[in-house]
């Protein structure tokens, strides 16, 4: 199985950027998706979390009505759309799989996105 992500980089207070995790090694429809992130100094924190079909998602409340996620199962993609960012959303994000949306196994090697006043 392999994960890759893109789409992150340097971008000001207020921006957006739209980061994508393209999955490969085994049938991607069967399979929970989820965007974590880690801040230098802070614990890594899942910030977004979506179904096998796509029909229900979780937000962490810090990130709530600025990201979205989404996915296309016909392009074994997974995205996270970010709008409004903020200072705190610096971090190193990565997408991960997995059977539930506690029990993920894949990651992969992350995309960092630093935001700049």
């Amino acid at each position: 199985v392999q994960l890759v992500e893109s789409g992150g980089g340097l971008v000001q207070a207020g921006d957006s950027l739209r980061l994508s995790c393209v999955a490969s090694g085994r049938t991607f429809s069967d399979y929970a998706m989820a965007w974590f992130r880690a801040a230098p100094g802070k614990d890594r924190e899942v910030v977004a979390q979506i179904s096998r079909s796509g029909t229900m998602t979780y937000y962490t409340d810090s990130v709530k009505a600025r990201f979205t996620i989404s996915r296309d199962n016909a392009k074994n993609t997974v995205y996270l759309q970010m709008s409004s960012l903020k200072l705190e959303d610096t971090a190193v994000y990565y997408c991960a799989q997995g059977l539930t949306w506690s029990d993920y196994d894949y990651w992969g090697r992350g995309t960092q996105v630093t935001v700049s006043s």
